[in-house]
């Protein structure tokens, strides 16, 4: 959680355990960006730039309320949406155990820390038109180049997270008779997990952001299409709609990925601290 929104928690009263920001901590939290709507509705509204270039604030939010109507804009979204989450979901289950297996065991270290070493600096979306060739044209290609993009900084963040841990915490688990597999469960995997929800919050956007350019490179519906139908057409205000879905949806799962981990991490010494 950022230190805003910890300074906006602690500002606001609580009503049935929730926190109700007040407008004053909204306005104080958000004003650079409520600061550039308005300067971009005033350059709008005054004509210092063509309309097609830069559409008005108000004429894109009326193009979100009317697609939003005609439910393009929100089978575009959903579609997005579960694109995005399954492959990061995928990349989780994937990713977490390879880290650790990584930090544990030597032979898969060998194996695996080359592989990481050069794909991760490796831009995911080149291997699109090889993921065409092999999946199709439909949901798998965009959900497995996804999913091997979010993989990998999961990967490199549990791999550091159970090499971090404590050797004297494992000394001591081991000294009072715990096995190995109860060692995993219960006193590296809890250590690493900070470190595996830091590389989630990296790969969250990850996700996003690979799902929406296959989109725009193969069509098939998503946020991605939207934008790149309504730029043939040459309908700037739809273009400028879809990208502030874009951004509020990017924004939104950050914000649940945040409070899971809040939730999760309810006895670590970092949401105990942001608690008081």
């Amino acid at each position: 959680m950022a230190v805003s929104d910890t300074q906006a928690v602690a500002a606001t009263g609580r009503s049935g355990g929730l926190a109700v920001p007040s407008p004053l901590v909204i306005l104080k939290k958000y004003y650079s960006v409520l600061l550039l709507i308005i300067v971009w509705e005033v350059v709008a509204r005054l004509n210092l730039v063509t309309p097609f270039l830069l559409p008005s604030v108000s004429s894109i939010l009326k193009g979100v309320y009317k697609a939003t109507l005609e439910a393009d804009l929100i089978r575009d979204t959903a579609l997005t949406t579960y694109r995005a989450l399954l492959s990061f979901c995928v990349a989780l289950v994937i990713a977490v155990p390879i880290g650790i297996s990584m930090a544990r065991i030597r032979v898969i270290h060998w194996f695996f820390d080359p592989i990481v070493s050069i794909g991760f600096p490796t831009p995911k979306i080149s291997f699109l038109p090889i993921f065409i060739l092999w999946f199709g044209l439909f949901d798998r290609p965009k959900i497995f180049l996804a999913t091997l993009a979010c993989t990998f900084p999961i990967v490199t963040a549990t791999y550091l997270g159970t090499m971090g841990v404590d050797k004297y915490l494992l000394w001591s688990a081991r000294n009072m008779g715990t096995s190995e597999n109860s060692l995993l469960r219960k006193v590296i995997f809890p250590a690493t997990l900070p470190q595996v929800l830091n590389g989630a919050q990296i790969a969250m956007p990850i996700s996003i952001i690979v799902v929406i350019v296959s989109e725009m490179l193969m069509g098939g519906g998503g946020l991605g299409n939207y934008i790149m139908v309504a730029q043939r057409f040459a309908d700037s205000v739809s273009v400028f709609a879809g990208l502030l879905v874009i951004s509020v949806l990017g924004y939104l799962l950050q914000k649940i990925l945040e409070k899971v981990r809040a939730l999760v991490l309810h006895w670590h010494e970092e949401t105990q601290h942001e608690s008081k």
